[in-house]
């Protein structure tokens, strides 16, 4: 059994949204999931993409997927690709999808001239931590994520 990984298309937008549900259930956070198939289609596919997705593929199934985007890192003066989801499916959990889907952007970080690949990782999940360990990764623990958002994003921006 052996890992492909693909740049999604159009014709993935089902495929990526349950996954999206799918990642947002096991999170705890499928009352959060706002994303609908135009939405993605949009924000993906549209003119002005602002993200990426990689599906990963056992015998030619979707077992899982990663949406990343860049950023900028001022101190580096480089892009940087930051991971916002990544799920694989639990039936193909251990199968190396997910090494599969990092190994890949780890490519795509260094194919793009990027300083480095960042992600954030909810705090209860002891499993993925000790996978990122495992491939070498390290927790930023002087930093907290912030987040504007809803009611204080609008009231922050008007005039």
């Amino acid at each position: 059994m052996s890992v492909a990984i693909r740049a999604a298309t159009r014709p993935d937008l089902p495929v990526i949204h349950g996954f999206i549900v799918a990642l947002a259930e096991y999170e705890k956070l499928a009352h959060e999931v706002r994303a609908d198939a135009a939405l993605l289609e949009r924000n993906l596919f549209g003119p002005h993409p602002h993200a990426e997705v990689l599906i990963a593929e056992i015998d030619d199934a979707p077992v899982g997927f990663a949406l990343f985007f860049h950023n900028f890192s001022t101190f580096e003066g480089k892009p940087g690709v930051y991971l916002e989801d990544l799920f694989v499916a639990p039936e193909a959990r251990g199968a190396g999808a997910g090494r599969a889907l990092l190994a890949r952007l780890a490519a795509i970080a260094i194919e793009r001239d990027c300083a480095r690949l960042e992600w954030s990782v909810l705090d209860w999940n002891a499993p993925a931590i000790g996978f990122y360990r495992a491939i070498g990764a390290r927790a930023m623990d002087e930093w907290t994520v912030q987040r504007l958002d809803g009611d204080a994003l609008r009231a922050l921006a008007a005039p």
